[in-house]
């Protein structure tokens, strides 16, 4: 998580800004066919504050839950910000076409809404919701989230470890099963090392062997991968 301070005319505009308290009920689904999500983070902030930002680089924190599902590192810093956190709605993986639900209760300067989560199998690839402003009209109010590349490790989709810095996808169970094993690496290289939007896994017809452990017939994506719901009360 970075924090972006500015002593321009935008900052005097957030400072400005009313401040207010929510309580929001929040439900995340996973919209895809073969793909999971790992634990989330979902955590409401102030405006100065990201989790990430598309076309810079990832930080450690985001990283860490990029490669291998691990949310806390950036929960410790949401936390020294004084942000409210929702961790693991699903308590676990989210599988898909399934549902995750909880309650946040949100501080007054609190009013921005960011979320995180992994998907799997994937090198780096994260579900993200940025900076989203929270309404201050009670309501019901729905946000579809796309599949984000942290850009810190090549897409080969080979199985391996997870930790950062480590080649390879996890694959924890349940997905023992579902992923091939004896890929040869579907890339070498990235010529994107910022966060950006994932191209998809390529995935193969072979789970003995070929270029890539991923089932191209079950575990490719397009764009949106989830849909949260967010109620304000």
């Amino acid at each position: 998580m970075k924090s972006y301070l500015s002593c321009t005319a935008g900052l005097a505009m957030l400072m400005a800004a009313p401040v207010y308290s929510a309580q929001l009920s929040i439900q995340v689904q996973n919209l895809t066919q073969g793909i999971y999500f790992t634990p989330l983070l979902i955590t409401a902030h102030t405006p100065d504050i990201s989790l990430f930002n598309s076309g810079e680089a990832a930080s450690s924190e985001l990283q860490a839950m990029a490669e291998g599902g691990d949310i806390s590192a950036l929960v410790s810093l949401a936390s020294g910000l004084n942000a409210n956190n929702l961790e693991n709605p699903a308590g676990g993986l989210l599988a898909p076409g399934q549902s995750a639900s909880g309650s946040l209760a949100t501080d007054d300067a609190n009013s921005r809404l960011s979320l995180v989560g992994m998907i799997l199998p994937s090198n780096d690839g994260f579900v993200g919701l940025n900076s989203w402003t929270i309404p201050t009209e009670p309501g019901t109010y729905s946000v579809y989230l796309n599949a984000y590349d942290a850009g810190t490790e090549v897409n080969d989709e080979i199985r391996g470890g997870g930790a950062p810095g480590e080649a390879g996808m996890p694959v924890p169970p349940p997905l023992e099963a579902l992923v091939g094993t004896g890929g040869t690496g579907v890339a070498s290289s990235e010529s994107n090392s910022t966060v950006h939007i994932h191209r998809g896994n390529l995935g193969d017809d072979n789970l003995s062997g070929g270029s890539s452990d991923i089932q191209n017939q079950v575990q490719r994506w397009l764009n949106p991968v989830a849909k949260v719901t967010i109620v304000v009360n």
